[in-house]
C-alpha cells in the first residue's frame, strides 16, 4: 500500500520507501526522504527561487541515474516552477520553495540537488562565484584545502568574504557571495582571473584549465561553473557516493586544521546543524561588488 501523507496541507503520496538507494550501508528511500524533510529549514533558503536541475537515481546509487531539467508531466499542480530560455529551447524548470516540492522530489529519487547560481527572476545574475575544487590524483582533500585557504586568502586582500563547503564527493567548493546584481558575463572572466592568478602563483599546486593530462597530482579551480548554463550542487545535498554524504558548509578553522574531519553524512550533517545553525546563510545575505582586478 502506498502511504498517503500531508506535508504543509499538501497531500503525496509516497512509494517504495523501503527501496535500498545506497546499497552499502542499507540507506533507504524513507531515510532520504527523512533527511531532507529534517534539512529542510537549512536547504530550503538556497533553493528558493531558483531553477533547479534534477539527478535522479530510481534504482539507486549503484544504478543508472539521469538529469531532469523540464518540470515532469506528472508534477502536482502546486510545484512551482519558472520558464527559462536556455539557447536551444525554453525550459520549465521545477522551484523548490517550500518542504512539500522537497518532500516530492526526494519521493522521485531526486537525491542530488542541482540549483543555478542565480535566481530564477533574473537568470543573468549571479549571486554567488562559485569555486570548484577537484583533485587530480593523486592529490586529494588535503591540496583541496590548501587551495581553498589561498582562494579565503586572495578575496581577503580583495576587501572581499568568502565560505567553503565539502563537494560531498572528493573535492571542495568555494562560494563568493555578491547578491548585487552582477551578471554572468562580469562572474566569469573574473572567476577565470582568479584560478589563473592562483595558478600562476602555485603552479605545483592549482591547475585553472580543463585538460586531464595538466591535472594530475594538482587542484583544479573549476572557474567554468559560473555559466547561466550550468549548477553546483546544492549546500545540504545528499551526493550518490558509497555512503549519505553531504555537501557541507565548514568553517575556515575546520579547512585549515589538516586533522578535522571534512566528510559529514545525512546524521552528522543534521548534528552540525543543531550545534551550529545554518554557517551558509552569509551566501544568501552578504552584498559584495566584484573588485577591478
Amino acid at each position: 500500500m502506498t502511504p498517503e501523507v500531508d506535508v504543509e496541507g499538501r497531500r503525496l503520496r509516497l512509494s517504495n520507501l523501503d527501496k535500498v538507494l545506497y546499497p552499502s550501508i542499507g540507506f533507504t528511500k524513507g531515510q532520504a526522504i527523512d533527511y531532507y524533510s529534517r534539512v529542510a529549514p537549512a536547504v530550503l533558503p538556497h533553493l528558493r527561487g531558483r531553477a533547479l536541475t534534477l539527478k535522479r537515481y530510481p534504482d539507486g546509487v549503484d544504478g543508472k541515474f539521469f538529469y531532469e531539467k523540464q518540470k515532469p508531466s506528472h508534477a502536482p499542480d502546486w510545484v512551482a516552477s519558472a520558464t527559462i530560455p536556455t539557447g536551444e529551447r525554453d525550459i520549465d524548470f521545477v522551484l523548490c520553495d517550500d518542504l512539500a516540492t522537497l518532500v516530492w522530489l526526494a519521493n522521485l529519487a531526486d537525491l542530488e540537488l542541482h540549483p543555478s547560481l542565480a535566481l530564477a527572476a533574473e537568470p543573468a545574475s549571479p549571486t554567488v562565484i562559485a569555486f570548484d575544487l577537484d583533485p587530480g590524483p593523486p592529490a586529494a582533500l588535503a591540496q583541496c584545502r590548501e587551495v581553498a585557504l589561498l582562494l579565503r586568502d586572495t578575496f581577503a586582500q580583495l576587501g572581499m568574504e568568502c565560505l567553503a563547503k565539502t563537494s560531498g564527493s572528493k573535492g571542495m567548493q568555494v562560494y563568493v557571495p555578491l547578491n548585487t546584481g552582477a551578471d554572468y558575463d562580469s562572474v566569469k572572466p573574473f572567476a577565470h582571473a582568479i584560478a589563473k592568478l592562483l595558478e600562476s602563483q602555485h603552479p605545483k599546486l592549482v591547475v585553472s584549465r580543463m585538460k586531464k593530462e595538466l591535472r594530475r597530482g594538482r587542484v583544479l579551480i573549476d572557474w567554468s561553473q559560473n555559466d547561466r548554463h550550468k549548477t553546483t550542487v546544492a549546500v545540504y545535498s545528499l551526493r550518490a557516493r558509497d555512503r549519505p554524504t553531504v555537501s557541507t558548509p565548514v568553517t575556515w578553522d575546520e579547512v585549515a586544521d589538516g586533522d578535522a574531519e571534512l566528510s559529514f553524512d545525512s546524521d552528522e550533517v543534521l548534528e552540525r546543524i543543531d550545534r551550529h545553525g545554518d554557517l551558509f546563510a552569509p551566501v544568501l545575505e552578504l552584498e559584495q561588488t566584484l573588485p577591478d582586478l
